[in-house]
């Protein structure tokens, strides 16, 4: 049996399909536990509601605490040999779930990927953030940390099917954000490789945002300060277990916290802020590796370079081409991103 964990928190508006695509799976063996994480909106009752219309589905209600706690929730209460995860807004192909049960009973992976895609809330194909193979392919671990470290790995959990041993001694960490990567970091250690097959099954959908939720010019999401500390982990990682991935580690490192440094608000680039001062402070003292390091491009060196010597400028500049950007990308679209493109790649 799979177990498909959906962590829902005030989904009103789409949990319907979701959940609809999970019990419309060609491979029937399922449970189908919905993990109301303390919704506010109705939610809580609309997945009593599904549960009536399918025998698979198992509902549980606890107070908010994220997508890890539900999902951890989830796995403390999954029967299943196998588990999945499905985002409450994404909804996935019939056969799914059956084609990475049999590519895992074919291979004997420990983990199974399918590949992805981007809509938008009106169902329009966004660009590939993450390029499927072009037939099914075997990834050693080795390898598939080599291609995360480059930015063109998946790292989510969505898009995965895992054997229950997996989460023996694991499990999503919570309080904190960019947590699949660090999970699957950990995973990869303890598996030979991952199967990956090609077919675009899993559809992640790029919602607008509320006007409820407006960001202001001084809203940040901690996400990127969680990706430099996950980068400062990897890279101890590499340098012990897999010195040959070093240089890709760097690279990670300093993409990182270009990623940071071109979305921390201005307002908080400023002495007081100690991990803005340690994000400046590592730059500074990898002049050289942003120079010299052979996986970083051009346009990568310059943002970074640049960002090294008058960080507070260059973000100023940096914001005002944004603003001009997204605003004309808004009348063009009207749409946002899930998985963004800071401007630097």
């Amino acid at each position: 049996m799979i177990s498909v964990i959906i962590p829902v928190y005030n989904s009103i508006d789409c949990l319907e399909r979701c959940v609809a695509s999970v019990c419309a799976q060609t491979y029937r063996d399922l449970e189908i536990l919905l993990i109301d994480d303390g919704s506010s909106d109705g939610t809580g009752e609309l997945c009593e509601r599904l549960a009536k219309t399918d025998g698979r589905i198992r509902v549980y209600h606890k107070e908010n605490g994220g997508a890890s706690t539900a999902r951890n929730f989830g796995i403390r209460l999954a029967q299943g040999d196998c588990f999945g995860f499905v985002d409450s807004d994404d909804h996935i192909e019939p056969d799914m779930y059956e084609l990475m049960y049999r590519a895992m009973l074919r291979c004997g992976a420990s983990i199974v990927q399918i590949s992805r895609d981007e809509v938008s809330e009106e169902g329009e194909p966004l660009p590939d953030v993450c390029v499927p193979p072009p037939g099914e392919r075997y990834c050693g671990s080795e390898e598939f940390l080599r291609e995360l470290l480059l930015h063109k790995g998946d790292c989510s959990f969505c898009t995965k099917l895992v054997k229950r041993e997996m989460f023996a001694h694991h499990r999503f960490p919570e309080g904190v954000l960019n947590e699949d990567f660090s999970l699957l970091v950990e995973m990869l250690q303890e598996t030979e490789g991952i199967m990956i097959l090609p077919k675009q099954c899993y559809h992640v959908v790029c919602r607008r945002e509320s006007t409820t939720r407006k960001k202001t010019q001084d809203s940040f999401s901690r996400v990127f300060t969680d990706i430099v500390d996950n980068a400062d982990k990897v890279q101890e990682l590499a340098d012990r277990r897999y010195p040959q991935l070093h240089a890709c580690a760097v690279r990670f490192n300093l993409y990182q916290r270009l990623d940071y440094l071109l979305h921390v608000p201005v307002s908080q680039m400023t002495g007081e802020n100690v991990f803005y001062r340690r994000v400046v402070r590592y730059l500074r003292s990898h002049i050289a590796d942003t120079v010299r390091n052979p996986y970083l491009t051009g346009k990568n060196r310059i943002y970074l370079l640049l960002l090294t010597a008058a960080p507070r400028t260059v973000r100023r500049l940096h914001a005002c081409k944004m603003a001009w950007k997204n605003g004309r990308s808004a009348r063009g679209q009207g749409g946002s991103r899930k998985n963004g493109d800071n401007g630097a790649r």
